[in-house]
């Protein structure tokens, strides 16, 4: 009696070469697997400009009036008290990053929390983690 012929499928399924064609390529990183202590330095988006309307107030009322202070002191005040404002808001949106997490922190501030709270603060100066596993 003569052996049953198989498909060629069937001898490579029985003799396990489809897993070597299937398993995933192994991962050799160049780098150990260690999270960074910082981030990339993202430049920080320019904010409005404050009060324009108000200096070309001034500078224009300084032009008609051939820079003659006395004469434009309302324009001057009204420009000085926009400038005031501008830097109070200024003030309060940089404490609101100190007091929560709300919106995107600049990678300036990121930088210097990863450096104070880095690994090297909770495992003694070492960043081998071959010795916990």
């Amino acid at each position: 009696m003569a052996a049953p012929v198989y498909p060629a499928w069937v001898g490579r399924w029985i003799s396990g070469q489809w897993r070597q064609r299937k398993r995933p390529p192994a991962v050799r990183p160049t780098r150990p697997l260690v999270l960074a202590n910082k981030v990339a330095n993202r430049r920080e988006l320019a904010g409005e400009a404050t009060c324009l309307t108000e200096m070309s107030v001034m500078m224009a009322c300084w032009k008609q009036n051939d820079f003659n202070d006395k004469s434009c002191a309302e324009e001057i005040r009204a420009f000085y008290d926009c400038v005031a404002k501008a830097e109070k808001e200024r003030k309060e949106k940089k404490d609101e990053y100190a007091l929560s997490l709300k919106g995107n922190i600049p990678s300036s501030k990121v930088n210097r929390l990863l450096r104070r709270l880095s690994l090297k603060t909770f495992y003694g100066g070492s960043t081998d983690f071959s010795t916990f596993s």
